[in-house]
């Protein structure tokens, strides 16, 4: 393994226990703020679903913005390698929670640990593409403008939410931060 490989693979690992430590605090957050709807916007404002894709979006966001300044100066594709890593963990944590929902029922073991195998699929996708060629430059506005427009849409469902059942809260069965 070369010395950059290695490099970003420290990096995209250290980005697990991140998201991970991160994303389960923003669980409380909006609690323990006295339900601030700024905190909202970041934190599970619910039980949904929905509320919960933001536990990784954000932090992972967070952390790829720090690694970017940790890496800027080498020759990866960054920008392409975190947008796809960002956006597969919320689909995985998706596929996984509805799959095995289908057949088993709840488990709350279960759902942590869906979400931390969401995040390491999103970090190691993103340590594959990383170390690969770098693609050609059309891909980084492609890859920030898709980042960009998750999070507004996390944004904007959190205080304008569709009545559809990823949406809707299990214990209360409301949506979103109006309830």
């Amino acid at each position: 393994m070369s010395k950059i490989n290695s490099k970003i693979l420290r990096y995209e690992l250290a980005g697990i226990i991140f998201i991970v430590i991160v994303g389960s605090f923003l669980h409380f957050t909006y609690e323990l703020s006295g339900e601030n709807p700024l905190v909202g916007a970041f934190s599970a404002v619910n039980e949904s679903v929905w509320e919960h894709l933001k536990l990784a979006f954000w932090p992972a966001l967070l952390y790829a913005i720090i690694e970017y300044w940790r890496l800027k100066d080498e020759r990866v594709s960054f920008f392409p390698a975190k947008a796809l890593g960002i956006y597969l963990m919320p689909l995985s944590i998706v596929v996984f929670f509805y799959t095995y929902r289908a057949f088993f029922g709840e488990s709350l073991i279960v759902d942590i640990m869906i979400f931390v195998l969401a995040v390491i699929i999103g970090q190691m996708v993103s340590y594959r593409i990383m170390v690969r060629k770098e693609p050609p430059r059309i891909f980084t506005p492609i890859s920030l403008s898709a980042l960009l427009l998750l999070g507004i849409i996390f944004i904007i469902f959190t205080f304008y939410t569709p009545h559809l059942p990823i949406f809707q809260d299990p214990i209360t069965g409301g949506y979103g931060i109006r309830g």
